[in-house]
């Protein structure tokens, strides 16, 4: 018992002498200097929390000093939320800085814009009082929204699961309601978990309009279910993560993806912007027999962690399409199926790891595990048309097609730029990738320049120094993805080439 007592008394004497300022301190003479005079927290949506962001509060004096006050000017009734040297709270004493030192401030944000006269909140943070008082303003937007989220459990609280099939799934979402099937631009639509288009419905979302996911967040067109994305050139329509700061403004990874399962059809997706999610577009099996089960034109997709688009068995005509970076493939067609692709570029400059897929990769074929065995299936690859396309990126080759024997194996690839410089002789030496092949090949620009404005950046603009100028051959899609005239000497790719050097 007298060992525990003594160990307590040495407890709390520890405790009495980490507390003990064992130092002396002047006040502060007025003369702070900050890492910045604003502290902006970016565009937050009403009523969800900021991100943290910090400012730092310099001494530079040789003595020690305390600020007597630190506090908002708007007190208690701010919506901004402070934490000074690991203390929460909004008003602060007494707070110390050794000489030639400095202290963090962290800023937090929650606003319901239903409360606020404007958009732009503001307050400041101020330190000491009278004349001696400085302070730093803090600058937040804030943006109405419809919210999406999954319903809960009244008794257990837990997130409703979407069923699909029929079948229950771990897939935290719910199905889009009749008066929730279009999306326009008077608000941003913000979703929490997958948001289903249910069988036999449209999803319609107008020009201009932006969608936000949350992260393990998505959109899913179910079976005999259609989304029609209606953007313009003027007007695009966004689709990407909900961290609108701007150091999430290229991080990959941040929502899920833009699922178009088995059976769903007539999808259409014109003038948009899909950007970084895990996969841009997940597109599965044939919705119907003769028709695309997704039409896509003068769209931009980029910046997503394993695919921009992966497609399954399924059919894809797409036009002015711009596929960027992506940790595995831009676009991988895989499993067969049929694509028609006219006036893309498929540019992947990936610098978040070793990519091992092409750009573009292509095959027929799909595996299972049956006894420990890797069983290979062999399915119908009906067509894959590439015409006046660029493929390009930072691999040594990025276009492959990739075939097994005991299905059929249609494609063609013609006026296109390729880069194909393989160090591998296995790659090399496979038969769909000789150029030479003039019922596959026609017209190639094999390794030449494309001469991207600003490929890390996803800027597939080419310059007047590209070898895709006036390479193209003429084909119904006389306009490019930014509206300018091709009818005459057309470039490959998707945009039409300006001088920029």
């Amino acid at each position: 018992m007298k060992n525990l007592v003594y160990v307590l008394s040495c407890v709390v004497l520890i405790a009495a002498a980490s507390c003990r300022k064992d130092f002396s301190t002047v006040l502060s003479s007025g003369k702070l200097e900050f890492s910045k005079d604003t502290v902006f927290l970016d565009t937050i949506f009403t009523n969800i929390s900021s991100a943290t962001y910090n400012l730092r509060v310099y001494n530079k004096n040789n003595r020690a000093i305390t600020i007597p006050k630190i506090s908002l000017e708007k007190g208690s009734n701010s919506n901004y939320r402070l934490n000074v040297d690991g203390i929460p709270g909004k008003s602060f004493e007494s707070i110390d800085i050794l000489a030639k030192d400095s202290i963090f401030i962290f800023v937090e944000t929650t606003v319901d814009i239903t409360n606020q006269a404007s958009p732009l909140y503001t307050d400041k943070i101020l330190f000491d009082t009278g004349i001696l008082q400085q302070s730093v303003n803090l600058v937040t937007l804030i943006e109405d929204a419809n919210f999406i989220f999954p319903g809960r459990n009244a008794i257990s609280m837990k997130i409703d699961s979407l069923s699909l099939d029929g079948k229950p799934t771990s897939i935290k979402g719910r199905f889009l309601k009749d008066d929730e099937l279009t999306f326009t631009k008077v608000k941003p639509t913000v979703i929490y978990g997958y948001a289903a288009v249910p069988e036999n419905k449209t999803l319609t979302i107008e020009a201009g309009a932006k969608i936000y996911f949350h992260d393990s967040s998505g959109l899913i067109v179910d079976k005999k279910a259609s989304l029609k994305v209606n953007g313009t050139l003027a007007e695009k329509v966004i689709f990407e993560g909900d961290r609108l700061e701007n150091s999430f403004s290229n991080i990959t990874g941040q929502w899920g993806t833009i699922w178009m399962r088995a059976g769903s059809l007539e999808n259409e997706i014109n003038h948009a912007k899909i950007k970084n999610g895990i996969i841009g577009i997940l597109i599965d099996s044939i919705g119907h027999a003769t028709s695309p089960t997704l039409k896509i034109a003068n769209t931009e997709i980029y910046n997503h962690a394993n695919f921009g688009i992966l497609a399954r068995q399924t059919n894809i005509e797409g036009y002015n399409l711009v596929i960027g970076s992506a940790g595995q493939a831009s676009l991988a067609a895989t499993i067969g199926g049929t694509y028609n692709f006219t006036h893309c570029t498929f540019a992947n400059f990936w610098n978040n790891g070793i990519r091992p897929l092409p750009a573009v990769l292509v095959n027929n074929f799909f595996t299972s595990e049956q006894n420990g065995q890797t069983i290979v299936t062999a399915t119908n690859l009906k067509e894959a048309s590439f015409t006046n396309c660029i493929f390009e990126g930072n691999n040594s080759f990025e276009l492959l097609f990739d075939k097994v024997e005991g299905a059929i194996f249609n494609f063609n690839v013609s006026n296109s730029l390729v880069k194909f410089n393989p160090t591998d002789t296995e790659i090399t030496e496979i038969p769909e990738m000789d150029f030479t092949k003039s019922n596959h090949y026609q017209a190639i620009i094999k390794n030449g320049t494309a001469d991207f404005r600003n490929s890390i950046l996803n800027d597939f603009v080419i310059g007047s120094k590209s070898n895709a100028i006036e390479k193209a051959k003429s084909t119904i899609y006389n306009i490019d993805i930014l509206g300018v005239d091709r009818s005459s000497n057309p470039d490959v790719g998707a945009y039409q080439h300006i001088d920029f050097n």
